[in-house]
């Protein structure tokens, strides 16, 4: 059954910051969200990939050779 997620109700629900909630589930996987303060420094995942959707403020994601500012 689809359905629909609200994001900025969801967001409201919580106020911590880098602690993710499941939001709900699209082709086997979970979509998270999370609240994001100041500099984390690296992490991967082996066998998953991401997606970030901003929704409020900026963010700068660092790779190796390259960033990007949004």
């Amino acid at each position: 059954m689809i359905k629909k997620v609200n994001l900025a109700e969801k967001f409201s629900r919580f106020q911590d910051f880098w602690k993710p909630k499941i939001a709900g589930e699209l082709n086997d996987s979970y979509v998270k969200l999370v609240k994001l303060k100041g500099e984390f420094i690296g992490h991967k995942h082996e066998a998953e990939d991401e997606l970030f959707l901003v929704v409020k403020g900026r963010m700068t994601i660092k790779f190796r050779d390259a960033g990007i500012w949004r």
